[in-house]
């Protein structure tokens, strides 16, 4: 099948776009823009969350029954197999206000509680499909991602931290969009942490303007054995690209760090390894940072180029069915 003719992308094809950043300039200044929030400014989750209807919620089961009747397999549906007339309207206010807006969404109300996890995957892949186009997670292809403890350990360079149940630092993923919808919540802890990179962006030029401008030079970003045969362990990556008013930014703060495990990857300057800490400082700091503790059935939608999001760790229950398990998309706009 063509790439025109599915509607989802590659990992490979979903990181080009992502990263095909446009730049202009290196910008030193404060940058005004709606994705410049800060967190104790803004109103309760509860009112800010889009909480479905009954009605959208049976429309949203009438298409899971279509798309089943279909017959096709999940990566193989189009937005069209699965019909969703009466919420297109909000999916369109949605995407707005992820990609040009304050940078995330929170939805609430999905019914996971009565579906069976194959309903859960198949409705969350085919929301993807009408929010833009979901994309690979790595180069094994994986499209739909299960965020659960799989008892990794956060000291071996090579785990991927969402397997484990420690606390994730700040970053973003190769996408414009990371989409997670919550099955099941930990006992205690594990909630998710966003802040804007646009506010952490303005407060390091207020506190560290002679800082700012390394963040439009490449640091290297540590492959973690996701890269093939004989190529570099590490790859180099801008954090931040400036046009048209706009900043985006692409910020790993493990990855950046572990990267000068590599022989060829040089140890951070000074300067560097201020710039590193004062910009994590600032994001960590709290009234800043906005937590959201998701419930089973919430869906958070955040911009991966507006946004860096971390999470807290967490106790899990004893109980196999009943441990923390988030689905998570990664899509484009």
């Amino acid at each position: 099948m063509s790439d025109r003719q599915r509607g989802f992308r590659s990992f490979g094809e979903q990181a080009l776009h992502y990263f095909d950043r446009p730049h202009e300039a290196v910008t030193t200044s404060e940058i005004a823009s709606p994705a410049a929030w800060i967190g104790r400014d803004l109103p309760p989750l509860e009112e800010m969350a889009y909480v479905l209807s009954q009605g959208e919620i049976s429309e949203i089961e009438a298409a899971i029954t279509v798309a089943k009747a279909s017959g096709k397999e999940p990566r193989d549906l189009l937005a069209d197999d699965f019909p969703l007339p009466s919420l297109a309207p909000h999916i369109r206010e949605w995407r707005e206000a992820v990609g040009e807006g304050v940078g995330f969404q929170v939805v609430r109300g999905v019914p996971v509680e009565r579906w069976s996890q194959e309903e859960a995957e198949l409705f969350f892949w085919c929301l993807g499909l009408h929010l833009g186009r979901p994309g690979g997670q790595n180069p094994k292809g994986d499209l739909l991602g299960h965020v659960t403890d799989t008892n990794a350990s956060k000291a071996d360079p090579m785990a991927r931290l969402y397997q484990t149940s420690a606390n994730i630092d700040y970053h973003c993923d190769a996408a414009d969009v990371v989409g997670l919808l919550c099955l099941k919540k930990a006992k205690s802890g594990g909630k998710s942490r966003i802040v804007s990179s646009v506010t952490v962006f303005n407060e390091l030029v207020k506190r560290r303007s002679d800082l700012v401008a390394r963040l439009f030079e490449p640091f290297q970003l540590d492959s973690r054995g996701e890269t093939k045969g004989d190529a570099p362990g590490s790859i180099p990556i801008t954090p931040c690209c400036y046009a048209g008013g706009k900043l985006r930014t692409f910020y790993h703060s493990d990855y950046f760090r572990s990267a000068v495990r590599h022989a060829e990857v040089a140890p951070f300057t000074e300067k560097e390894q201020a710039l590193l800490d004062t910009y994590e400082q600032i994001a960590a700091e709290p009234g800043i940072f906005l937590d959201m503790d998701l419930q089973p059935g919430d869906i958070q939608l955040l911009s991966n180029h507006t946004n860096l999001h971390a999470r807290t760790d967490y106790e899990d229950h004893e109980d196999p069915a009943e441990r923390r398990h988030l689905l998570r998309l990664w899509l484009s706009l």
